[in-house]
Protein backbone atom coordinates (compact mmCIF):
# COMPACT_ATOMS: atom_id res chain seq x y z
CA UNK A 1 0.00 0.00 0.00
CA UNK A 2 1.18 3.50 -0.83
CA UNK A 3 1.88 5.86 1.76
CA UNK A 4 0.42 9.04 2.28
CA UNK A 5 3.54 11.49 1.91
CA UNK A 6 4.43 9.07 -1.51
CA UNK A 7 0.63 9.87 -3.03
CA UNK A 8 1.15 13.28 -2.29
CA UNK A 9 4.30 13.39 -4.55
CA UNK A 10 2.80 11.92 -7.06
CA UNK A 11 -0.03 13.48 -7.57
CA UNK A 12 1.82 16.75 -7.06
CA UNK A 13 4.44 16.26 -9.54
CA UNK A 14 2.34 16.65 -12.76
CA UNK A 15 1.12 19.70 -11.58
CA UNK A 16 4.47 20.89 -10.62
CA UNK A 17 5.18 23.79 -13.54
CA UNK A 18 1.83 24.70 -13.22
CA UNK A 19 1.13 25.44 -9.78
CA UNK A 20 4.84 27.55 -9.95
CA UNK A 21 3.54 29.68 -12.49
CA UNK A 22 0.77 30.06 -10.57
CA UNK A 23 2.13 30.70 -6.98
CA UNK A 24 4.28 33.22 -8.97
CA UNK A 25 1.67 35.34 -10.73
CA UNK A 26 0.09 34.97 -6.88
CA UNK A 27 3.13 36.72 -5.44
CA UNK A 28 3.31 39.37 -8.57
CA UNK A 29 -0.44 40.14 -7.76
CA UNK A 30 0.54 40.75 -4.82
CA UNK A 31 3.66 43.00 -5.66
CA UNK A 32 6.07 40.97 -3.26
CA UNK A 33 9.62 39.88 -4.69
CA UNK A 34 9.23 35.99 -4.79
CA UNK A 35 13.43 35.34 -4.74
CA UNK A 36 12.94 36.54 -0.90
CA UNK A 37 10.75 33.38 -0.08
CA UNK A 38 12.56 30.92 -2.12
CA UNK A 39 16.26 29.81 -1.69
CA UNK A 40 15.45 26.59 -3.89
CA UNK A 41 13.38 25.60 -6.96
CA UNK A 42 9.68 24.33 -5.98
CA UNK A 43 10.02 20.45 -6.06
CA UNK A 44 6.49 19.64 -6.83
CA UNK A 45 3.00 20.79 -6.81
CA UNK A 46 2.79 19.75 -2.85
CA UNK A 47 5.73 21.55 -1.93
CA UNK A 48 4.43 24.97 -3.55
CA UNK A 49 1.20 24.46 -1.30
CA UNK A 50 3.58 23.65 1.64
CA UNK A 51 5.59 26.67 0.86
CA UNK A 52 3.18 28.87 0.72
CA UNK A 53 0.79 27.82 3.63
CA UNK A 54 4.02 27.87 5.96
CA UNK A 55 4.32 31.42 5.09
CA UNK A 56 1.14 32.82 5.58
CA UNK A 57 -0.75 30.99 8.01
CA UNK A 58 1.14 32.07 11.28
CA UNK A 59 1.63 29.87 13.87
CA UNK A 60 -0.44 29.97 17.16
CA UNK A 61 0.75 32.68 20.01
CA UNK A 62 1.51 31.55 23.16
CA UNK A 63 -0.97 31.34 25.99
CA UNK A 64 0.82 34.14 28.05
CA UNK A 65 1.27 36.70 24.40
CA UNK A 66 -2.26 35.57 22.94
CA UNK A 67 -3.79 39.19 23.14
CA UNK A 68 -0.30 40.94 22.80
CA UNK A 69 0.45 39.78 19.31
CA UNK A 70 0.33 42.00 16.14
CA UNK A 71 -2.16 40.93 13.50
CA UNK A 72 -0.59 39.28 10.53
CA UNK A 73 -0.16 41.55 7.75
CA UNK A 74 -3.43 41.94 5.12
CA UNK A 75 -1.06 41.05 2.41
CA UNK A 76 -1.05 36.92 3.81
CA UNK A 77 -4.60 37.07 3.01
CA UNK A 78 -4.67 38.43 -0.43
CA UNK A 79 -2.19 36.34 -1.09
CA UNK A 80 -3.81 33.48 0.10
CA UNK A 81 -7.12 34.55 -1.53
CA UNK A 82 -5.65 34.86 -4.87
CA UNK A 83 -3.43 31.67 -5.02
CA UNK A 84 -6.57 29.62 -3.99
CA UNK A 85 -8.88 31.08 -6.53
CA UNK A 86 -6.07 30.34 -9.11
CA UNK A 87 -6.26 26.47 -8.62
CA UNK A 88 -8.11 24.48 -10.19
CA UNK A 89 -10.73 21.97 -8.43
CA UNK A 90 -8.71 18.81 -8.40
CA UNK A 91 -5.63 21.47 -6.89
CA UNK A 92 -8.04 22.68 -4.16
CA UNK A 93 -9.18 19.42 -2.62
CA UNK A 94 -5.47 18.81 -2.02
CA UNK A 95 -4.40 22.34 -0.93
CA UNK A 96 -7.72 22.23 1.61
CA UNK A 97 -6.62 18.55 2.67
CA UNK A 98 -3.39 20.00 3.57
CA UNK A 99 -4.61 23.11 5.15
CA UNK A 100 -6.58 20.67 7.79
CA UNK A 101 -4.32 18.51 8.02
CA UNK A 102 -1.19 20.03 9.13
CA UNK A 103 -2.22 23.28 10.49
CA UNK A 104 -4.77 22.37 12.50
CA UNK A 105 -4.86 21.60 16.55
CA UNK A 106 -1.28 20.62 18.02
CA UNK A 107 -2.65 16.80 19.14
CA UNK A 108 0.73 16.35 21.45
CA UNK A 109 0.15 19.83 23.59
CA UNK A 110 -3.54 19.25 23.57
CA UNK A 111 -2.94 15.65 25.31
CA UNK A 112 -0.58 17.14 27.51
CA UNK A 113 -2.65 19.61 28.85
CA UNK A 114 -5.87 16.97 28.88
CA UNK A 115 -3.50 14.51 31.17
CA UNK A 116 -2.25 17.83 33.79
CA UNK A 117 -6.35 18.75 34.16
CA UNK A 118 -6.97 15.33 35.18
CA UNK A 119 -3.60 15.34 37.94
CA UNK A 120 -5.02 18.91 39.36
CA UNK A 121 -8.59 17.91 39.73
CA UNK A 122 -7.73 17.67 43.81
CA UNK A 123 -6.15 21.65 43.57
CA UNK A 124 -7.97 24.49 44.10
CA UNK A 125 -10.50 25.76 42.02
CA UNK A 126 -8.96 28.84 40.35
CA UNK A 127 -5.79 26.41 38.97
CA UNK A 128 -8.74 24.14 37.18
CA UNK A 129 -10.05 26.52 35.78
CA UNK A 130 -6.82 28.15 34.18
CA UNK A 131 -6.26 24.65 32.37
CA UNK A 132 -9.55 24.31 31.68
CA UNK A 133 -8.87 27.93 29.53
CA UNK A 134 -5.28 26.80 28.49
CA UNK A 135 -7.04 23.61 27.35
CA UNK A 136 -9.45 25.73 25.47
CA UNK A 137 -7.46 27.81 23.64
CA UNK A 138 -5.24 25.11 22.60
CA UNK A 139 -7.95 23.45 20.61
CA UNK A 140 -8.42 26.12 18.22
CA UNK A 141 -7.06 25.40 14.76
CA UNK A 142 -4.50 27.59 13.47
CA UNK A 143 -6.06 28.17 10.10
CA UNK A 144 -9.12 29.54 12.71
CA UNK A 145 -7.36 32.40 13.53
CA UNK A 146 -5.92 32.53 9.94
CA UNK A 147 -9.66 32.33 8.25
CA UNK A 148 -10.59 35.30 10.93
CA UNK A 149 -7.98 37.21 9.52
CA UNK A 150 -9.24 36.68 5.78
CA UNK A 151 -12.61 37.99 7.09
CA UNK A 152 -11.00 41.43 7.42
CA UNK A 153 -9.83 42.01 4.08
CA UNK A 154 -12.11 43.20 1.40
CA UNK A 155 -13.68 40.13 -0.22
CA UNK A 156 -12.50 38.23 2.59
CA UNK A 157 -16.27 36.98 4.32
CA UNK A 158 -17.56 36.41 0.72
CA UNK A 159 -14.50 34.21 -0.38
CA UNK A 160 -14.73 32.06 2.85
CA UNK A 161 -18.72 31.37 2.05
CA UNK A 162 -17.66 30.40 -1.22
CA UNK A 163 -14.41 28.16 0.07
CA UNK A 164 -16.96 26.74 2.65
CA UNK A 165 -18.95 25.70 -0.24
CA UNK A 166 -16.19 23.72 -2.19
CA UNK A 167 -15.23 22.28 1.05
CA UNK A 168 -19.19 20.62 1.37
CA UNK A 169 -18.50 19.67 -2.39
CA UNK A 170 -15.44 17.54 -1.11
CA UNK A 171 -17.11 16.12 1.55
CA UNK A 172 -20.35 15.24 -0.41
CA UNK A 173 -18.10 14.04 -3.53
CA UNK A 174 -16.01 12.07 -0.96
CA UNK A 175 -12.80 13.74 -3.25
CA UNK A 176 -10.58 13.55 0.49
CA UNK A 177 -9.89 11.03 2.77
CA UNK A 178 -9.13 13.16 4.89
CA UNK A 179 -11.29 13.44 8.39
CA UNK A 180 -9.94 16.98 8.95
CA UNK A 181 -11.74 17.91 6.16
CA UNK A 182 -15.08 17.81 8.47
CA UNK A 183 -13.42 19.33 11.13
CA UNK A 184 -12.52 22.82 8.86
CA UNK A 185 -15.93 22.81 7.79
CA UNK A 186 -17.03 22.75 11.20
CA UNK A 187 -14.56 25.52 12.04
CA UNK A 188 -16.14 27.49 9.10
CA UNK A 189 -19.91 27.20 9.85
CA UNK A 190 -19.45 28.05 13.14
CA UNK A 191 -17.04 31.60 12.12
CA UNK A 192 -20.14 31.85 9.47
CA UNK A 193 -23.18 31.52 11.95
CA UNK A 194 -21.31 34.17 13.82
CA UNK A 195 -20.84 36.30 11.41
CA UNK A 196 -24.17 36.15 10.00
CA UNK A 197 -26.20 36.11 13.22
CA UNK A 198 -29.49 37.45 12.46
CA UNK A 199 -28.90 40.90 14.48
CA UNK A 200 -26.14 41.68 11.83
CA UNK A 201 -28.24 41.41 8.64
CA UNK A 202 -30.22 43.72 7.13
CA UNK A 203 -33.95 43.28 5.90
CA UNK A 204 -34.25 44.73 2.56
CA UNK A 205 -37.77 45.26 -0.01
CA UNK A 206 -36.63 44.23 -3.10
CA UNK A 207 -39.23 46.61 -5.96
CA UNK A 208 -38.46 47.44 -9.43
CA UNK A 209 -36.50 50.87 -8.36
CA UNK A 210 -34.06 48.32 -6.72
CA UNK A 211 -30.36 48.52 -8.30
CA UNK A 212 -30.29 46.38 -11.53
CA UNK A 213 -27.62 44.21 -10.05
CA UNK A 214 -29.79 43.11 -7.33
CA UNK A 215 -32.81 42.77 -9.53
CA UNK A 216 -30.59 40.36 -11.91
CA UNK A 217 -29.78 38.52 -8.80
CA UNK A 218 -33.14 37.93 -7.52
CA UNK A 219 -34.04 36.74 -11.08
CA UNK A 220 -30.61 34.58 -11.08
CA UNK A 221 -31.23 32.65 -7.62
CA UNK A 222 -34.91 32.16 -8.02
CA UNK A 223 -35.14 28.60 -7.85
CA UNK A 224 -38.53 27.31 -7.09
CA UNK A 225 -40.60 28.75 -9.19
CA UNK A 226 -38.26 30.06 -12.21
CA UNK A 227 -38.28 34.05 -13.26
CA UNK A 228 -38.97 33.31 -17.32
CA UNK A 229 -38.00 37.30 -18.57
CA UNK A 230 -38.13 41.00 -17.43
CA UNK A 231 -41.88 41.48 -17.19
CA UNK A 232 -41.93 38.55 -14.85
CA UNK A 233 -39.67 39.91 -12.31
CA UNK A 234 -41.33 43.56 -12.64
CA UNK A 235 -44.82 41.33 -11.75
CA UNK A 236 -43.17 39.58 -8.83
CA UNK A 237 -41.98 42.78 -7.01
CA UNK A 238 -44.62 45.07 -7.98
CA UNK A 239 -48.36 45.51 -6.70
CA UNK A 240 -50.04 42.45 -4.53
CA UNK A 241 -46.61 40.88 -4.29
CA UNK A 242 -43.46 41.64 -1.92
CA UNK A 243 -39.95 39.97 -2.41
CA UNK A 244 -37.70 40.14 0.18
CA UNK A 245 -34.09 39.62 0.99
CA UNK A 246 -31.28 39.12 4.03
CA UNK A 247 -28.04 41.26 3.08
CA UNK A 248 -24.86 41.75 5.29
CA UNK A 249 -22.74 44.91 4.89
CA UNK A 250 -19.83 42.03 4.60
CA UNK A 251 -21.25 41.24 1.41
CA UNK A 252 -23.05 44.05 -0.75
CA UNK A 253 -25.22 44.08 -3.27
CA UNK A 254 -25.43 40.03 -2.72
CA UNK A 255 -28.62 38.87 -1.36
CA UNK A 256 -27.95 35.67 0.74
CA UNK A 257 -31.97 34.65 1.32
CA UNK A 258 -34.77 35.79 -0.63
CA UNK A 259 -38.50 35.41 0.02
CA UNK A 260 -41.07 36.23 -2.06
CA UNK A 261 -44.73 37.16 -1.01
CA UNK A 262 -48.26 37.50 -2.51
CA UNK A 263 -50.71 39.04 -0.88
CA UNK A 264 -54.34 38.02 -1.64
CA UNK A 265 -57.98 37.70 -0.17
CA UNK A 266 -57.68 33.95 0.79
CA UNK A 267 -55.21 31.54 1.48
CA UNK A 268 -53.87 30.11 -2.21
CA UNK A 269 -54.36 26.63 -3.25
CA UNK A 270 -52.77 27.21 -6.75
CA UNK A 271 -49.34 28.55 -7.75
CA UNK A 272 -50.22 29.38 -11.57
CA UNK A 273 -52.75 31.56 -9.82
CA UNK A 274 -49.98 33.71 -7.96
CA UNK A 275 -46.55 33.44 -10.63
CA UNK A 276 -48.49 33.71 -14.17
CA UNK A 277 -51.30 36.51 -13.19
CA UNK A 278 -50.99 39.36 -15.05
CA UNK A 279 -53.69 41.07 -13.97
CA UNK A 280 -51.60 42.86 -11.29
CA UNK A 281 -48.75 44.23 -13.34
CA UNK A 282 -49.97 47.98 -13.35
CA UNK A 283 -52.73 47.72 -11.13
CA UNK A 284 -52.54 49.57 -7.57
CA UNK A 285 -53.33 47.52 -4.49
CA UNK A 286 -56.89 47.45 -3.09
CA UNK A 287 -55.90 47.16 0.78
CA UNK A 288 -59.32 45.83 1.34
CA UNK A 289 -58.20 42.90 -0.89
CA UNK A 290 -55.54 41.86 1.04
CA UNK A 291 -56.41 39.38 4.15
CA UNK A 292 -53.39 37.20 3.72
CA UNK A 293 -49.71 36.90 2.88
CA UNK A 294 -48.59 33.71 1.03
CA UNK A 295 -45.10 32.58 1.13
CA UNK A 296 -44.76 30.65 -1.63
CA UNK A 297 -40.80 30.17 -2.46
CA UNK A 298 -37.92 31.08 -0.60
CA UNK A 299 -34.60 31.31 -1.88
CA UNK A 300 -30.85 30.56 -0.41
CA UNK A 301 -28.61 31.93 -2.41
CA UNK A 302 -25.13 30.85 -0.79
CA UNK A 303 -24.51 27.44 -0.74
CA UNK A 304 -21.27 27.85 1.70
CA UNK A 305 -24.04 29.26 4.25
CA UNK A 306 -25.98 25.73 4.14
CA UNK A 307 -26.48 24.45 7.79
CA UNK A 308 -26.37 28.54 8.93
CA UNK A 309 -30.30 29.22 10.16
CA UNK A 310 -31.40 32.28 8.01
CA UNK A 311 -34.45 31.72 6.13
CA UNK A 312 -36.47 30.82 9.36
CA UNK A 313 -35.30 34.50 10.46
CA UNK A 314 -36.52 36.20 7.10
CA UNK A 315 -39.77 34.66 7.49
CA UNK A 316 -40.34 36.13 10.99
CA UNK A 317 -39.33 39.08 10.16
CA UNK A 318 -41.01 39.46 7.41
CA UNK A 319 -44.00 38.94 8.94
CA UNK A 320 -43.49 41.76 11.46
CA UNK A 321 -43.22 43.66 8.48
CA UNK A 322 -46.05 42.79 6.60
CA UNK A 323 -48.16 43.79 9.93
CA UNK A 324 -46.42 46.85 10.33
CA UNK A 325 -47.99 47.72 6.57
CA UNK A 326 -51.49 45.55 7.08
CA UNK A 327 -52.80 45.16 10.88
CA UNK A 328 -55.94 43.51 9.83
CA UNK A 329 -53.87 41.20 8.23
CA UNK A 330 -54.15 37.92 10.41
CA UNK A 331 -53.45 35.06 8.04
CA UNK A 332 -49.95 33.94 7.09
CA UNK A 333 -49.79 31.04 5.29
CA UNK A 334 -47.08 28.90 2.52
CA UNK A 335 -47.76 27.71 -0.66
CA UNK A 336 -45.17 25.12 -0.96
CA UNK A 337 -44.06 22.47 -3.33
CA UNK A 338 -43.14 18.64 -1.93
CA UNK A 339 -39.70 18.49 -3.46
CA UNK A 340 -39.05 14.48 -4.05
CA UNK A 341 -42.16 13.02 -3.31
CA UNK A 342 -42.92 11.37 -6.88
CA UNK A 343 -39.32 9.77 -6.23
CA UNK A 344 -40.79 8.40 -3.36
CA UNK A 345 -43.87 7.35 -4.51
CA UNK A 346 -42.31 5.67 -7.27
CA UNK A 347 -39.82 3.47 -4.74
CA UNK A 348 -42.57 2.92 -2.88
CA UNK A 349 -44.70 1.21 -5.60
CA UNK A 350 -41.14 -1.16 -6.43
CA UNK A 351 -41.82 -2.20 -2.89
CA UNK A 352 -44.79 -3.29 -2.45
CA UNK A 353 -44.80 -4.84 -5.74
CA UNK A 354 -41.21 -6.83 -4.75
CA UNK A 355 -42.72 -7.81 -1.35
CA UNK A 356 -45.81 -9.28 -3.46
CA UNK A 357 -48.30 -7.13 -1.06
CA UNK A 358 -48.60 -4.57 -4.20
CA UNK A 359 -52.92 -4.76 -3.88
CA UNK A 360 -52.71 -3.67 0.03
CA UNK A 361 -51.68 -0.37 -1.38
CA UNK A 362 -54.83 0.56 -2.41
CA UNK A 363 -58.76 -0.85 -2.20
CA UNK A 364 -60.13 -3.42 -4.59
CA UNK A 365 -62.38 -0.74 -6.18
CA UNK A 366 -59.61 1.55 -6.75
CA UNK A 367 -57.06 -1.12 -8.29
CA UNK A 368 -60.07 -1.91 -10.57
CA UNK A 369 -60.70 1.99 -11.47
CA UNK A 370 -57.32 1.86 -12.09
CA UNK A 371 -56.66 -0.56 -14.94
CA UNK A 372 -59.79 0.56 -16.45
CA UNK A 373 -58.76 4.12 -16.75
CA UNK A 374 -55.33 2.79 -18.00
CA UNK A 375 -56.57 -0.18 -20.07
CA UNK A 376 -54.42 -2.44 -18.75
CA UNK A 377 -52.93 -5.01 -21.30
CA UNK A 378 -53.21 -8.86 -20.61
CA UNK A 379 -50.50 -9.53 -17.81
CA UNK A 380 -49.29 -6.01 -17.10
CA UNK A 381 -49.88 -5.76 -13.15
CA UNK A 382 -52.25 -2.77 -11.95
CA UNK A 383 -48.79 -1.50 -9.51
CA UNK A 384 -47.16 -1.31 -12.97
CA UNK A 385 -49.93 0.66 -14.34
CA UNK A 386 -49.81 2.83 -12.05
CA UNK A 387 -46.24 3.86 -12.04
CA UNK A 388 -46.36 4.02 -15.48
CA UNK A 389 -49.31 6.39 -15.32
CA UNK A 390 -47.76 8.23 -12.65
CA UNK A 391 -44.23 8.55 -14.20
CA UNK A 392 -45.88 10.97 -17.21
CA UNK A 393 -47.81 13.86 -16.70
CA UNK A 394 -50.21 12.29 -19.69
CA UNK A 395 -52.66 12.13 -16.91
CA UNK A 396 -53.23 15.86 -16.13
CA UNK A 397 -54.48 16.44 -19.39
CA UNK A 398 -57.37 13.22 -18.05
CA UNK A 399 -60.33 14.75 -16.77
CA UNK A 400 -61.54 10.92 -16.23
CA UNK A 401 -57.49 9.77 -14.79
CA UNK A 402 -57.20 12.67 -12.90
CA UNK A 403 -60.56 11.87 -10.92
CA UNK A 404 -59.47 8.37 -10.50
CA UNK A 405 -56.04 9.38 -9.01
CA UNK A 406 -57.04 11.91 -6.92
CA UNK A 407 -57.82 10.47 -3.64
CA UNK A 408 -54.68 8.02 -4.35
CA UNK A 409 -52.36 10.49 -4.65
CA UNK A 410 -53.82 12.85 -1.57
CA UNK A 411 -53.65 10.37 0.85
CA UNK A 412 -49.98 9.19 -0.54
CA UNK A 413 -48.84 12.67 0.01
CA UNK A 414 -50.28 13.39 3.15
CA UNK A 415 -48.57 10.11 4.21
CA UNK A 416 -45.41 11.06 2.90
CA UNK A 417 -45.26 14.35 4.54
CA UNK A 418 -46.62 13.42 7.47
CA UNK A 419 -45.48 9.79 8.36
CA UNK A 420 -42.27 9.76 6.50
CA UNK A 421 -39.86 10.26 8.83
CA UNK A 422 -35.61 10.67 8.77
CA UNK A 423 -34.46 10.51 12.31
CA UNK A 424 -37.86 11.22 13.99
CA UNK A 425 -38.51 14.59 11.65
CA UNK A 426 -40.46 15.08 8.30
CA UNK A 427 -38.25 13.00 5.27
CA UNK A 428 -39.66 16.39 3.22
CA UNK A 429 -37.09 18.82 3.73
CA UNK A 430 -39.20 21.73 2.85
CA UNK A 431 -41.87 20.41 5.25
CA UNK A 432 -39.11 19.95 8.23
CA UNK A 433 -37.74 23.68 7.68
CA UNK A 434 -41.63 25.16 7.83
CA UNK A 435 -42.48 22.97 11.40
CA UNK A 436 -39.46 23.94 12.27
CA UNK A 437 -40.68 27.29 12.36
CA UNK A 438 -43.63 26.45 13.90
CA UNK A 439 -45.89 26.52 11.42
CA UNK A 440 -49.10 23.74 11.18
CA UNK A 441 -49.43 21.45 8.29
CA UNK A 442 -52.53 22.91 7.15
CA UNK A 443 -53.89 21.83 3.42
CA UNK A 444 -52.97 19.64 0.92
CA UNK A 445 -53.75 20.87 -2.48
CA UNK A 446 -55.03 19.08 -6.11
CA UNK A 447 -53.62 20.35 -9.14
CA UNK A 448 -51.92 23.43 -7.59
CA UNK A 449 -48.76 22.96 -9.68
CA UNK A 450 -49.64 21.92 -13.00
CA UNK A 451 -46.35 23.26 -14.63
CA UNK A 452 -44.14 20.09 -15.89
CA UNK A 453 -41.83 20.27 -13.04
CA UNK A 454 -44.37 20.40 -10.77
CA UNK A 455 -46.31 17.34 -12.20
CA UNK A 456 -42.53 15.32 -12.18
CA UNK A 457 -41.70 16.49 -8.70
CA UNK A 458 -44.79 16.21 -6.64
CA UNK A 459 -47.34 15.25 -9.34
CA UNK A 460 -48.54 18.48 -9.26
CA UNK A 461 -49.60 18.75 -5.67
CA UNK A 462 -48.63 21.56 -3.18
CA UNK A 463 -49.12 22.03 0.63
CA UNK A 464 -49.85 25.18 2.93
CA UNK A 465 -48.00 25.54 5.99
CA UNK A 466 -49.88 27.88 8.07
CA UNK A 467 -48.53 30.36 10.52
CA UNK A 468 -50.94 31.14 13.33
CA UNK A 469 -48.63 33.56 15.39
CA UNK A 470 -50.24 32.65 18.94
CA UNK A 471 -49.47 29.26 18.48
CA UNK A 472 -45.61 29.30 16.51
CA UNK A 473 -43.41 29.07 19.41
CA UNK A 474 -45.56 25.91 21.07
CA UNK A 475 -45.39 24.27 17.61
CA UNK A 476 -41.46 24.71 17.16
CA UNK A 477 -40.76 23.59 20.24
CA UNK A 478 -43.13 20.41 20.52
CA UNK A 479 -41.48 19.47 16.69
CA UNK A 480 -37.93 20.16 18.06
CA UNK A 481 -38.03 18.94 21.68
CA UNK A 482 -40.74 15.81 20.72
CA UNK A 483 -41.16 15.31 17.12
CA UNK A 484 -44.61 16.24 17.19
CA UNK A 485 -46.28 17.49 13.88
CA UNK A 486 -49.14 19.76 14.07
CA UNK A 487 -51.18 19.11 11.64
CA UNK A 488 -54.83 19.89 10.36
CA UNK A 489 -58.11 17.76 10.02
CA UNK A 490 -57.89 17.56 6.32
CA UNK A 491 -54.14 16.26 6.44
CA UNK A 492 -55.05 13.84 9.57
CA UNK A 493 -58.18 12.64 7.52
CA UNK A 494 -55.59 11.26 4.63
CA UNK A 495 -53.13 9.96 7.28
CA UNK A 496 -56.09 7.89 8.64
CA UNK A 497 -57.19 6.78 5.15
CA UNK A 498 -53.50 5.60 3.92
CA UNK A 499 -53.21 3.90 7.16
CA UNK A 500 -56.51 2.11 6.52
CA UNK A 501 -56.39 1.19 2.91
CA UNK A 502 -52.42 -0.02 3.08
CA UNK A 503 -52.89 -2.29 6.01
CA UNK A 504 -50.53 -0.88 8.33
Amino acid sequence: MISKPVAWAVRGSARCWRLRAVFKAALEATGVNGRRWYSTPVRDGVSGMEEILARVVVPLASYETRDKCPPPPESNSLEFMHFYRSLDKEDKVDFLTKLSQDYGVDHKSISELAVKLLDIQLRDLATILQVEDRLRYGLTPRYKQFLSHISKAEGGVKFLVDLRADVLDIIAAKASESPHIRDLNGTLKSLLSEWFSVGLLRLERITWQSPCEILQKISQYEAVHPIRNWSDLKRRVGPYRRCFAFTHAAMPGEPLVVLHVALTEDISDNIQSIVREFATLDSEEDVNKINSAIFYSISSTQAGLQGVELGNYLIKRVVRELQSEFPHMAQFSSLSPIPGFSTWLQGLLSQYRKEGRGLDLLSEQEWKEVEHATDSTPGTTAVDSLRKLISTSEWMRSERLSNVLEPILMRLCAWYLYGEKRRGYALNPVANFHLQNGATMWRINWRADTSPRGVANSCGIMVNYRYFLNETSENGAAYLQNKVITASEQVLGFVSQFQKNSKL
